[in-house]
């Protein structure tokens, strides 16, 4: 990035000096993408000059890898033929994104200037769920029969290759687009011409529905390391694509989603520096309200114990201590849980043996933290601070932590599993929520021990 962030510069001063001829060689040079991010840098009334300067193959391409404020810049700037031009290279996926994005009366205008057999493939990739396979499928496959020679197979390739998405993995079907195999390029490269590609292909296809979930499409491509997989419709037919660029997308929106989720933020599609004050308020604003008003439970809870702490003053001062171990250890545990979850490492039949491994590391994590706060208390806190804590409240706190570590971790690796089983997000029960719950358990714990134990 920091050689494309030199030649911004150059870009600039090319602009300014109206170098145009320079400026088209210079970005004829670059990747799609690295055109688009400077092309995301410049102002407004400079992209629309400098897009145009683009080869006709690039432009679709670089157009497609903009956002989706910078495609609407240009597309309002675009004459009728120019947009029929890019929204003509734009394959059926990246065209049916940009619908999505896009304002209704911007919508209007793509439509009406898309030919319409494609028009037709995006009214149907529109129909599919958001968050489905359909809905991030491509339907510019490369499709070969099972009676094709090699040497047939290759004419084909030669002759449409240009508009599919990818070439190097072909997909075998029968008259009735049933998906019957897959072969590669490198297969039919190495196969002698005469041979068939049914002879070849391999019959084993692993593939998948348009109505699964896109997050299980999108980590498939880390488990079997393919390019691409083929999505079927409910009767089998091959329909569409999805290629590894788009899983990558899907998996990128899904991770930052579930990180905003753990945060306490409610998801929003914009990237931080194009999203607007009020929209990054409305995106917080409501999980604080609702933490605020939860904190009120561990407020009253304190409020009730107010008689134990006037007995026992120093029992105040461990309070911070021990809210903070809880929240902390349960978000260990539900932050390692979501993360597996999400990875599909995990599943709800493998509650007990996560419950029964979170008691095992919590009573070693308690005795560990149990012995160092107890020396603390008597080297730190006695010695040099002289806050003169008996060996009773010393002894209170330190089973209290053992007794909260304990909880925390059962309550941080359940509560995930328990929303997964329930069709939630597993991502809701992330740090604040599990915090919230953690440090009011906390608290009755730790009132109850010192009720016991000091008889206060």
């Amino acid at each position: 990035m920091r050689t494309v962030e030199r030649i911004l510069d150059e870009l600039k001063d090319m602009i300014n000096s109206r170098k145009y001829s320079p400026l088209r060689s210079k970005l004829e040079l670059l990747e799609p993408v690295d055109v688009a991010w400077l092309l995301g840098q410049l102002e407004p009334e400079e992209r629309s000059p400098v897009f145009r300067l683009l080869p006709k193959e690039m432009a679709a391409e670089v157009f497609s890898e903009l956002e989706a404020d910078e495609q609407e810049q240009l597309i309002e700037s675009f004459g009728d033929r120019e947009l029929e031009f890019v929204l003509s290279g734009l394959y059926s996926d990246d065209a049916t994104d940009l619908i999505e994005e896009m304002p209704a009366n911007v919508v209007k205008r793509i439509l009406k200037h898309t030919d319409p057999q494609k028009r037709a493939v995006i009214n149907q990739l529109l129909k599919y769920p958001k968050d489905s396979a359909g809905s991030m499928m491509t339907t510019e496959f490369m499709d070969l029969k099972a009676n094709m020679t090699v040497a047939q197979a290759f004419d084909r390739i030669r002759k449409v290759g240009l508009e599919r998405e990818t070439v190097y993995t072909c997909y075998v079907t029968d008259a009735n687009r049933k998906l019957e195999g897959v072969i590669t390029v490198l297969e039919m490269l190495m196969a002698d011409g005469e041979d068939t590609v049914g002879e070849l292909m391999n019959r084993n296809v692993i593939f998948f529905h348009t109505l699964d979930d896109q997050e299980q499409v999108a980590r498939a491509f880390d488990k079997y390391g393919f390019l691409a997989f083929p999505i079927a419709d409910g009767e089998g037919r091959l329909v569409g694509i999805v290629t590894v660029d788009d899983a990558m997308e899907v998996i990128e929106e899904e991770n930052t989603e579930d990180i905003e989720k753990m945060a306490a933020i409610l998801p929003t599609e914009k990237p931080y520096l194009k999203t607007g004050v009020f929209e990054t308020f409305r995106s917080r604003i409501p999980w604080l309200l609702i933490l605020m008003i939860s904190a009120t439970f561990t407020g009253r809870i304190i409020a009730g114990f107010e008689e134990a702490l006037a007995a026992q003053a120093v029992l105040i001062s461990f309070i911070p201590m021990l809210m903070d171990t809880a929240g902390n250890t349960g978000s260990q545990a539900s932050v390692t849980i979501i993360r597996s979850l999400s990875l599909q490492e995990l599943r709800f039949k493998d509650l007990f043996r996560v419950v029964w491994k979170e008691i095992r590391v919590a009573v070693l994590c308690g005795i560990a933290l149990s012995v160092a706060n107890f020396l603390k208390i008597l080297l730190v806190d006695n010695l040099i601070f002289q806050a003169h804590v008996s060996v009773a409240v010393a002894a209170v706190v330190c089973v209290t932590l053992c007794l909260t570590v304990a909880v925390a971790k059962l309550v941080g690796c359940s509560l995930p599993m328990l929303a997964k089983k329930c069709k939630f997000d597993p991502a809701v029960m992330a740090s604040p929520f599990i915090t919230t719950i953690v440090d009011a358990i906390a608290l009755l714990i730790y009132f109850a021990v010192a009720l016991a134990v000091l008889k206060i």
